[in-house]
């Protein structure tokens, strides 16, 4: 069956969740993937354009030179969260720089009773290229997170991420970033480190995979989500809109659980619509269920997109 644009517009309104951790624990490292890193098994930290330097890394914004407004509303049915998010990314100037807002609730049922928690968080990435195959960003962002869960409290405050994005050559970028380095003392938002590699050897081939680890697990706890996939960009007919096909998996560590991740999207010079999905194969969340997880945005590209970018990745 073939998915017609309109079609793909009516399931952007399916927004960008999915957290790996129990039905319980909300975390700002894995509750806001979008569509496009989800579905390469939350890859791309080496080539995260657009708003993925918000999720991933803040140095991807150098790659390309794009205007481009991007828009999500989602849901999660396992423990009933919704959220929605809203950015505006500019790389056209000479500090190419985002701005974002994302709102975040879940109300888990454990034992029989509804629990609540909620998030709001607002933000700033900056980067700067450094040199012509080096980039640094950092993103620097406020939150303020509310739960009624026991053994939570309710936390707000300042964190800030900082990465870096090396093009080694025409086909291979790594990345590496630190996130909530600076941070109130509230496991929603930990430290974290995360790296990945993304290479492309042909223009419509693109191959990912990365790791993240938590850094503030207690003790004695295994730390490391492992993931990748890859992106093949099938071109339509008039070479003015194409379909980014992509597949992919994921592994953690510390719940011991497997996922297979899947998405489609449509693009041409003005909007990209994406959908992916997330499904737990291995391990059990707390409520001894499986996860679901359906993702999707919208993007509206400005006058400028069709700009030089500055990899060999191109945007999509």
């Amino acid at each position: 069956m073939t998915m017609k644009p309109l079609g793909m517009l009516a399931l952007a309104l399916v927004g960008t969740l999915g957290s790996s951790r129990a039905l319980a624990d909300a975390s700002s490292l894995n509750d806001n993937l979008g569509p496009r890193e989800v579905a390469i098994g939350e890859a791309l930290r080496a080539d995260a354009r657009g708003s993925l330097a918000i999720t991933l890394n803040p140095a991807g914004l150098t790659l390309s030179h794009e205007l481009v407004f991007e828009g999500s509303y989602g849901y999660r049915p396992g423990d009933g969260a919704s959220a929605a998010s809203v950015s505006a990314c500019d790389s056209t100037g000479r500090i190419p720089g985002c701005y974002y807002y994302r709102y975040f609730r879940a109300a888990p049922d454990i034992g029989g009773t509804d629990f609540n928690h909620r998030s709001h968080e607002f933000g700033m990435v900056l980067a700067y290229p450094i040199a012509p195959s080096l980039s640094l960003g950092v993103n620097s962002k406020y939150f303020d997170y509310n739960s009624d869960l026991m053994g939570e409290s309710d936390a707000s405050g300042f964190a800030f991420d900082a990465g870096a994005t090396f093009h080694a050559s025409d086909v291979l970028n790594l990345g590496v970033v630190g996130y909530n380095l600076e941070h109130a003392n509230t496991p929603q938002y930990p430290r974290a480190i995360g790296a990945g590699f993304a290479v492309r050897p042909v223009p419509s081939l693109a191959l990912a995979a990365d790791g993240v680890w938590n850094i503030e697990l207690p003790k004695g706890e295994s730390t490391g989500r492992y993931g990748g996939g890859a992106e093949y960009f099938l071109s339509g007919r008039n070479m003015q809109s194409g379909y980014p096909l992509r597949l992919g998996g994921v592994y953690d560590v510390n719940q011991h659980a497997g996922y297979i991740t899947a998405g489609v999207g449509y693009m041409t010079a003005k909007v990209g619509l994406d959908i992916a999905m997330r499904k737990q194969l291995s391990g059990e969340q707390m409520d001894g269920t499986r996860e679901l997880m359906i993702t999707a945005s919208i993007r509206v590209f400005g006058p400028r997109m069709a700009a030089q970018s500055t990899s060999p990745f191109a945007a999509q």
